[in-house]
């Protein structure tokens, strides 16, 4: 896709919800894709690797322990996590880290209801916006983006996300 012909869809329905331990971001996005191929994309591997900023060491479509290894250019971190529902397409619930997060999936028309609830610790240095958590989801109506998370994009000359961030920055300076 070429990064002039981009048009982002309208803002999501984003709000945090206090909990005694920190807060829950609840993100909403009606997707025009139907709930089983939603499904998919949030619990196959091959397709989490598209879009997700972590890869899966499994299916996360059933209940059990998996490893989420974030991916950030050429750095790598493992964090256990472990899928406590699974019931397909509606409902994926896993833990993350100290993080849960819960997937529910709603018919709407032909395409889907995506709500995330993302319950987040309050820690210290960690800003609990989650913003652009589901824009991966929704770019031009497809669930999965074409690249892997963390890696060179031919579209940014083929420079990591930091780095394309950066020269992003110098030249908005520059002009």
């Amino acid at each position: 896709m070429d990064r002039d012909a981009f048009r982002p869809s309208p803002p999501a329905d984003v709000r945090a919800e206090p909990t005694d331990v920190g807060a829950t971001l609840v993100f909403v996005r009606d997707l025009r894709h139907p709930p089983a191929t939603v499904w998919a994309a949030l619990t196959d591997p091959a397709q989490l690797a598209q879009w997700a900023p972590f890869l899966a060491d499994r299916d996360l479509g059933h209940a059990g322990v998996a490893v989420l290894t974030l991916v950030d250019g050429e750095t790598t971190q493992e964090d256990p996590a472990t899928v406590r529902r699974a019931e397909p397409p509606h409902l994926l619930e896993y833990t993350w880290g100290d993080d849960l997060l819960r997937w529910e999936l709603s018919p709407l028309g032909s395409g889907t209801r995506l709500t995330l609830r993302h319950t987040v610790a309050d820690r210290p240095g960690h800003s609990a916006d989650g913003r652009g958590r589901l824009a991966p989801l929704s770019r031009r109506g497809r669930p999965v983006a074409r690249r892997r998370p963390g890696r060179p994009d031919p579209r940014r000359g083929g420079q990591g996300p930091r780095l394309a961030r950066a020269a992003r920055r110098v030249r908005r300076t520059a002009r």
